[in-house]
């Protein structure tokens, strides 16, 4: 290529718009998935690629779009800030190494997001979930999400937490100070996501329709953005935007 050639093209490159990015030029995020020998449920990967091209398109984020499938005692865990756990039937207890593992994971930063796909409240897979939770942080309790907590706000204003199924209006958490490590749903947010190898929608929503489909990828974003920023949004700069898009008065 001639110099003048080559400073041409030089010229048009650098005109054209590059997007800029919230981690660096080499880093991406990518979302593990807990791995253990009942989780058939890992299989949904379809699912959270989708909500990868969806943080993508929608945040300055930079994804891996294939989730990381693994157990509790990779050490390969404490790289990953996200970790779902997910399924639909009860597990047997966990290892103590496994236990040991998840506790420092939780306590180093780590957030894990808990979706139950049963359908009910408080079937086998949650109750196996909640022995476990009793196991890895036995001083913590599952309390219920204060409506105005962060994770309701990161990125989308959210009224109240939907997936596939709407059957609990409320999320659950583990706190660690003002930190939420674990988050817990029983209206399988993850099933909402998932789509089959033509592209098209694998369940139905339920009762919301579309609607609610949008809702559950909007607080899939926000988990995401939560896992990232922890509390970044609470500060008290971001309040007279979040209320002017919530139509209420700012004086």
């Amino acid at each position: 290529m001639k110099r003048r050639s080559f400073l041409k093209f030089l010229s048009a490159a650098l005109l054209l718009p590059h997007p800029t990015w919230a981690l660096g030029e080499e880093d991406y995020f990518r979302v593990a998935v807990l791995k253990y020998p009942e989780s058939s449920f890992s299989t949904r990967s379809k699912a959270i690629s989708r909500l990868l091209y969806e943080v993508e398109k929608q945040t300055s984020i930079r994804v891996d779009s294939k989730p990381l499938e693994i157990s509790a005692t990779d050490k390969e865990l404490f790289l990953h800030p996200f970790l779902i756990w997910m399924g639909e039937s009860g597990f047997e207890p966990f290892s103590d190494e496994a236990v040991l593992q998840l506790r420092r994971y939780v306590q180093a930063g780590g957030f894990i997001f808990v979706d139950s796909a049963e359908g009910v409240l408080d079937g086998p897979f949650m109750r196996s979930v909640k022995r476990e939770l009793e196991r890895i942080l036995p001083q913590k309790k599952l309390t219920r999400l204060p409506s105005d907590h962060v994770a309701y706000k990161a990125f989308f204003l959210i009224d109240k937490p939907v997936g596939r199924l709407a059957i609990e209006d409320h999320l659950l958490g583990v706190f660690e100070t003002d930190r939420v490590s674990v988050l817990v749903s029983n209206n399988d947010v993850v099933g909402a996501w998932a789509r089959d190898n033509f592209g098209n929608w694998l369940y139905p929503v339920s009762p919301g329709g579309e609607r609610q489909r949008t809702m559950a990828m909007r607080l899939g974003i926000n988990l995401v953005m939560y896992a990232l920023c922890i509390n970044y949004k609470a500060d008290q700069v971001h309040v007279p935007f979040i209320l002017k898009r919530r139509r209420w008065r700012v004086d």
